[in-house]
Order: structure tokens, then sequence, then C-alpha cells
């Protein structure tokens, strides 16, 4: 590619790019993804609240389709700046596909089943880099020929989804509390959990809407200044930092250096690179296994703690690999462990996290939030690790080390278990850190308390002033 910008310039302006100006532009191309993420992460509310859930992930194949078809043809078009651009398109499809995924699936999905259905997006993402990597295989289409039919092939899963997902349900949550269509969302219940009775669930989604009537529906501004969200804020800020600023990226970037000092052919490197991936998508579905029984309290702590550990065996790996003939072997070991710790915790849970410990008023805000932070680490780590590396060399580890002990000793002392819980039972299980542990005069939990949704509404008043 960067031959092609090389080639593209000469013809057009009879010289070659000068050093500092092919940087500019190599990274432009880099980092504009991130940075569409970001701007994908805030039209996430907007969206939803408008053409819902499905609508939205209908739309943003827009997103992927024309810049595919665009990066694919760039050179018969002979232009680099269309490839520039288009990253900054397709990031922004990734950011909103990103956060509205897990939105569409955490809303349809039962509780029991709730965490290994927010895990498959990202087991899905695992699964799509992998492809990404056997493909760019040199002998694939990594090459001079190949790399813009492997721009282009990232279209093909946006066609696929415009031909397949009309057929699939809107969210009934959307449906019933945003469209007012209960008898619509109850035929998409019964379509999506297989029996006919769905009263009791279309209950708990009415419950969960009074609950927040008072709230009202959430902007991003509105929900940084609301107290009785304030913890559940916090915690998904925390929880995507950490997972992009726990140096996931550099780790991978890091890798191939890692793999030729410890011997490995540089032809071979880039298989070793592939089986990487392959093990980030064993341990990613392992994850969609476990979440609902371990819970995703553990396997954040567990994740967490691995990558820290990880990190620092990696950094004295790194330090004494020339003088210790054994210590390459040790990095390499610590780049496939890093990753089985990131895949089974910081990967895929802030995203469940996010989409339970917030309700139908607040949770598209909350993604906005979650999806911004997300991007911004993301793109920040691309900007200065470059920087960090020729620093710092491989000192640059212990400052993700610290980054993933950090996050780690936040859930250990503020997230609770959210593990088989109805969205009602988490927030109630919030109020106490927020400081609302005695509000129970409040409309919000008055509906938190199924008995008084039964009683006769003249009742309300003394059950909810009766001494517990």
């Amino acid at each position: 590619m960067k031959n092609f910008y090389n080639e593209t310039y000469l013809e057009r302006y009879g010289s070659i790019l000068s050093e500092s100006l092919e940087t500019v532009l190599w990274s432009l191309t880099v980092s504009l993804y991130p940075l569409g993420g970001f701007f994908g992460s805030l039209m996430v509310g907007p969206l939803v609240m408008k053409i819902g859930r499905k609508g939205t992930l209908l739309l943003n194949n827009i997103f992927s389709i024309v810049p595919a078809i665009l990066m694919g043809t760039s050179v018969l078009a002979k232009s680099f700046e269309v490839i520039i651009a288009c990253r900054l398109v397709i990031g922004i499809c990734a950011g909103l596909s990103s956060n509205v995924v897990p939105m569409y699936l955490g809303e349809m999905s039962p509780k029991n089943l709730r965490g290994g259905i927010g895990v498959m997006p990202q087991l899905l993402i695992t699964i799509g880099i992998l492809m990404a990597q056997i493909f760019g295989i040199r002998f694939i289409l990594g090459n001079t020929k190949g790399w813009p039919i492997l721009l282009a092939l990232t279209g093909i899963p946006a066609v696929l989804e415009l031909i397949f997902l009309p057929f699939f349900p809107e969210s009934p949550r959307y449906t019933l509390l945003h469209k007012e269509k209960e008898e619509q969302a109850k035929k998409d219940l019964r379509r999506l959990r297989g029996w006919e009775d769905v009263d009791s669930e279309i209950k708990e989604i009415y419950q969960e809407d009074q609950s927040e009537k008072t709230e009202g529906r959430l902007s991003v501004k509105n929900l940084c200044s609301f107290r009785p969200l304030r913890w559940q804020l916090i915690c998904i800020i925390v929880l995507n930092m950490g997972q992009q600023l726990s140096g996931i990226n550099a780790v991978y970037y890091y890798a191939d250096t890692i793999y030729s000092t410890a011997g490995v052919p540089d032809d071979t490197v880039q298989y070793v690179t592939v089986a990487t991936g392959a093990v980030n998508v064993v341990m990613t579905l392992a994850a969609i296994f476990i979440v609902d029984s371990w819970g995703r309290r553990l396997l954040l702590l567990l994740g967490f703690g691995i990558c820290c550990t990880a990190c620092i065996v990696l950094t004295i790996a790194l330090v004494y690999q020339t003088s210790v003939h054994w210590m390459p072997y040790l990095s390499i070991t610590c780049v496939i462990v890093y990753v089985i710790g990131h895949a089974i915790g910081p990967s895929p849970i802030p995203y469940v996290i996010t989409t339970e410990m917030f309700r139908q008023a607040s949770r598209p805000a909350a993604f906005m939030v979650a999806g911004s932070v997300h991007w911004l680490s993301n793109f920040i780590v691309g900007l200065i690790f470059e920087y960090l590396r020729n620093g710092l060399g491989p000192y640059c580890f212990v400052l993700f080390a610290a980054v993933c002990l950090a996050t780690f000793l936040f859930i250990f002392f503020v997230i609770p278990e959210t593990k088989g819980k109805t969205f009602l039972e988490i927030s109630q299980l919030m109020a106490k850190r927020n400081g609302l542990e005695e509000r129970t005069d409040s409309k919000e939990f008055q509906d938190l308390n199924p008995v008084l949704c039964d009683m006769p509404l003249e009742k309300h008043e003394l059950a909810i002033n009766t001494p517990l």
C-alpha cells in the first residue's frame, strides 16, 4: 500500500513522497479508523431512538459497502486519498455496529443467557480478525495485487446483513416502549423465546419503564450529571478505558518483533500471528460457555489479573532476551497468555456490563459514552505507542501492567456480579453505591418491588411507608 502511495504521487507530481509526508499519510490511514469509530459512537443514541436498533444496523451497512467498493477500486482510480477517506467512513461503521449490536442482542436475550449472547459479538470480531489474518498471508491476498481485493472484502458481511437482517425482529423492548406496539412486541418475544406465554416478561419491561418515568429519556449530558446512575457511568468508563489502555493493540503490534527475536523465520511469523488469532477465537468461545456460570466479575478479575502478570513477565523477558537464551521463548509464551487473559474478560465483558447496568431510557446514552471512551482510548494507544516504544523500549509494558492492576482493583472493590439478574435488580443493586438506599419512597424503587405492581393504587402509599 505504501508503494502504491509513492507510485501514485510520483505519477501525479513527478517526484517521490518525502519521508515525512509518507509518514503523515500512513498515520492518517491507520488512525482515522478509530477516529471514525469515535464519531460512529456519537451517532448511536440519536439513531437507535429514531429508527430503532435493527433500523440503525441496516442503515449502517451503507458505511461499509460504499467504502469497500471505493477502496477496492482505488488502484484503478489511482487515488490513495480515497483509501484515507474511506478509513474514516468504515470507522464510523465499526463505531456504530460495535455499540448497537451488543445493545440489540442484550435487549432481546433472556436473563439466563444474556452473558453468553452478549459475548457473541466479540467472538465474531475475533473470527473476523482471524479471517483477515488468513487472507492477509502473502501468498493469498497480502501482496501487491491482492491488497485492494482484501480491502473490498470488508463489504461482503455488510451485504449479507443487508439481505438477512430484515427477517429478524426488532428489539421487543424498543417495539413496546418506544413504538408502543404491545401485540407486535409479544409476537416478537414468542418468536424469540419459542413459547406462547410471554406476559410475565412484558410485565417486567413495563415495570422497568415505569421505574424510569421520573428519569425521562436521558441525553449524554444528563447522564453525566444524573446521580442515580453515577457509579454505573464510572464503571463503564473505567472498563472501556482499561480494555484499550491495557495494551492489547500494543501486544499485537509488538508480537511480530517478539516472534522474530525468538528465532521465528520472517516467512513464518505471519503463520504464528494467525495461530495467535486462533487462540483468541478459542478463548472467546470458551468465555461464551462460562460467562453465565462463572459470572462477569470473576472473568474480568481473571482476565485483567492474567494480563497484568503477562505484561510484567514480558517486560523481564524482553530486557534479558539477549543475555538468556530461553527468554525469547518466554516472550512468546507471555504474548499467548496475555491474549488468553484478554479474550476471556477485558475484550468481551465490558459490552455485557454496559447493557446490564443501564435500562431502556439511559442505555443509548450509556453506549454513546462507552463507545466514545473505547474508540478514543484505541486512538490514543495507536497515536502514542510508537513514541513509548522508542522512548521506553520493553519497559513500556510496565505502563500497561499498571493499567491492568488499577482496573483489577476497581473491579474488585466496585463492580458487583450481575449474572442471572434482571435490569431492575441490577439497578437496585447499584442504588446503595449511588447513595440512594434510603429513597424507598421514590417512584423508581416502588416498581422494583413486584408485590406493589399487583396492589391497587390506593394501597401503594401505605405499603411504601410501612417499615420493613
